[in-house]
């Protein structure tokens, strides 16, 4: 018996890095999974290992910030599976700049991201989870716990130079989790936040020196982080090391599980004790 059997997940972002790793953790406890990339071929390789873990899975590609996009999101998990149990908002990217360089587009992709597209997931949420949490009531059975993980990072608790839209998107999403705590209490459902600290993910991995750079939707947007910083961030990391996405998806499990569900409102650092 797993932990999550009989749960129906949908995590955004999950055709690579901890979006994957997350889906194939909450897969592995027995949750059946809506898979999201923006890109198909991401989205069905994670599908493959889902099911190749004995999983179940549908994939829904696609970009978070595309109108409609929540309500289609929110749709495959009912046409699929027939219901919703937990949300994880993982889907994203940085694109960095000092601020009297950064442009309204740079802002504005941040804001929409990492803030707007959970903003329209969870609202095209509710009514579903809403429904089904009546339903038990009036049925007079125990209304299940749900589950909504948000993602953010520790630039949103603290701030980093370099990323001020990403950093106040990402604080913008505490405001987000600790209101929906307050809203759906009443619906039995635990919302909190997870942010990372260094993760080893395809954003960082690479030298910035290189020239590296991902496509995201016809932006080339660069990517990786300088041998000097990468180096004086390992130094301040207490457990001495870089996370890693398999890591980085234990602690959104975590925040999924029986174990959580009397924990809302709260943000989970998973750093290694990094703070910036």
């Amino acid at each position: 018996m797993g932990s999550l059997d009989g749960k129906v997940a949908i995590v955004s972002g999950s055709g690579r890095g901890i979006g994957r790793e997350v889906a194939l953790k909450l897969a592995a406890h027995g949750a059946r999974v809506v898979v999201n990339d923006l890109d198909p071929g991401p989205a069905a390789e994670t599908l493959a290992a889902v099911r190749a873990l004995g999983g179940e899975a549908v994939a829904c590609a696609g970009s978070v910030t595309d109108a409609g996009f929540g309500e289609r999101f929110v749709g495959a998990a009912l046409d699929a599976f027939g219901g919703l149990d937990i949300v994880v908002n993982n889907a994203g990217y940085t694109w960095d700049g000092v601020i009297q360089r950064m442009s309204d587009e740079q802002w504005d992709a941040m804001l929409d991201v990492h803030l707007k597209a959970p903003f329209r997931i969870l609202r095209a949420a509710q009514p579903v989870i809403a429904a089904a949490a009546k339903r038990a009531a009036a049925a007079g059975e125990p209304v299940p716990c749900r589950k909504v993980v948000n993602i953010s990072s520790i630039a949103g608790l603290s701030g980093n130079a370099g990323q001020a839209n990403y950093a106040a998107a990402k604080a913008g999403v505490t405001g987000l989790t600790k209101t929906l705590a307050k809203e759906w209490g009443r619906y039995n459902v635990t919302v909190n936040t997870v942010a990372f600290g260094l993760i080893r993910t395809r954003l960082t991995e690479t030298a910035a020196a290189d020239g590296a750079a991902i496509d995201v939707q016809g932006r080339r947007v660069r990517v990786g982080i300088g041998a000097d910083l990468m180096e004086r961030m390992e130094r301040d990391i207490p457990l001495g090391r870089v996370g890693t996405p398999q890591e980085a998806a234990g602690a959104v499990y975590l925040l999924c599980s029986p174990e959580s569900d009397y924990i809302s409102a709260q943000t989970l650092v998973c750093g290694g004790g990094l703070t910036i």
